[in-house]
């Protein structure tokens, strides 16, 4: 009767865990996705950005040829060239508004530069031309922006205000952590909503797991690491803690 009892508890046991790791499983599965749909609107979102400006292009190219032939036509091309502008500038805001929801790096910087061009297209301080080739040249930026690795030593304040020296790690637009200066404070940059907008915190409640993968990661960048392939968690990704 002891020896069943026994059987029986190990069974119990061996069931409970089967369900933790169906759960662990089924989180992964699930941040994984959401991990796979934020990639693939951002890379709808520059993909149709550059579609726009293919398009403005074609139009650029198609005005010049009508200079050519109709000078007389002076008032048409004007209308043109503010049709043009007017779809140059909805761009330059659109450009705008994805720059300000990515993550805090240099971004008041690079959104700077952003809102100079809407305003010298809406201002008339620049023509057609050079506004549609800063527009390319800023929306070349953000591509490299979300593809590149970073890292930089830099001071940070931490979720509870206090105020460290940190190494900072970026991965595009997806992941962003940090550990101080003794390794002993681990964060992972997290996107959530507050309020209909975009708004980004620190979390610090890093198991293990992602500790190391985050030291490593930030190892090997730093060349303190041999060269490898490092496999942050999709838990460590900006979306992977979204609430």
């Amino acid at each position: 009767e002891k020896l069943n009892s026994e059987i029986q508890k190990l069974n119990r046991q061996i069931a409970a865990t089967d369900s933790m790791l169906k759960a662990d499983d089924s989180r992964y599965k699930t941040l994984q996705q959401r991990y796979k749909a934020d990639t693939d609107r951002r890379r709808g979102e520059i993909d149709s950005l550059n579609a726009k400006i293919r398009n403005v292009a074609e139009q650029l190219q198609e005005e010049r040829g009508k200079q050519a032939r109709a000078k007389n036509r002076s008032e048409n091309v004007a209308a043109k060239r503010k049709a043009l502008r007017s779809a140059l500038a909805a761009i330059s805001k659109q450009l705008e508004t994805q720059v300000a929801q990515t993550v805090p790096w240099e971004r008041e910087t690079r959104l700077d530069r952003v809102k100079s061009l809407t305003r010298d297209i809406e201002g008339g301080n620049a023509s057609e031309e050079e506004a549609f080739s800063r527009l390319k040249s800023l929306v070349a930026e953000e591509t490299k922006f979300g593809d590149e690795v970073a890292v930089v030593n830099s001071p940070l304040t931490r979720k509870n205000g206090e105020l460290i020296n940190a190494t900072i790690l970026r991965i595009g637009n997806q992941w962003m952590v940090y550990t101080d200066d003794n390794a002993s404070v681990y964060g992972s940059l997290v996107r959530r909503m507050e309020n209909g907008s975009v708004v980004y915190e620190w979390n610090e409640e890093l198991n293990l797991e992602e500790r190391s993968a985050v030291k490593l990661a930030i190892d090997v960048k730093q060349a303190r690491k041999p060269p490898q392939v490092v496999k942050l968690p999709v838990s460590l990704s900006v979306v992977g803690g979204e609430k």
